[in-house]
């Protein structure tokens, strides 16, 4: 059973900083492209970043860029989110996702998605 699972959340004051973890079970780790996309209230599940499976390519929204970073660890089947230098409207629900093809912002039906964890960021 492919189980994604979020964590790192939390609530954190404009301008700081969280880091997302993305730990995956149940796939052959190395074989998934990997992607966070999020959602906020009363809006779409949007795309925010993604990592390539060979050669660790990435890809990220404009509202993101220059501010998270993306990345993933084979030897212990995680994905991470830097995200630095927060802002008010970066606060929403933060969901990983894997799939054996491309990721990219136009691209929602994906293999496999986790539960999301929520980050909330204060002016």
């Amino acid at each position: 059973q492919v189980q994604l699972v979020e964590s790192g959340g939390g609530l954190v004051q404009a301008g700081g900083s969280l880091r997302l973890s993305c730990a995956a079970s149940g796939l052959t780790f190395r074989r998934y492209n990997l992607g966070w996309f999020r959602q906020a209230p009363g809006k779409e599940r949007e795309f925010v970043a993604a990592i390539r499976r060979l050669g660790g390519g990435t890809l990220y929204a404009d509202s993101v860029k220059g501010r998270f970073t993306i990345s993933r660890d084979s030897a212990k089947n995680t994905a991470y989110l830097q995200m630095s230098s927060l802002k008010p409207e970066d606060t929403a629900i933060y969901y990983c996702a894997a799939d054996l093809g491309d990721i990219d912002p136009t691209k929602h039906k994906l293999d496999y998605w986790g539960q999301g964890t929520q980050v909330t960021v204060s002016s």
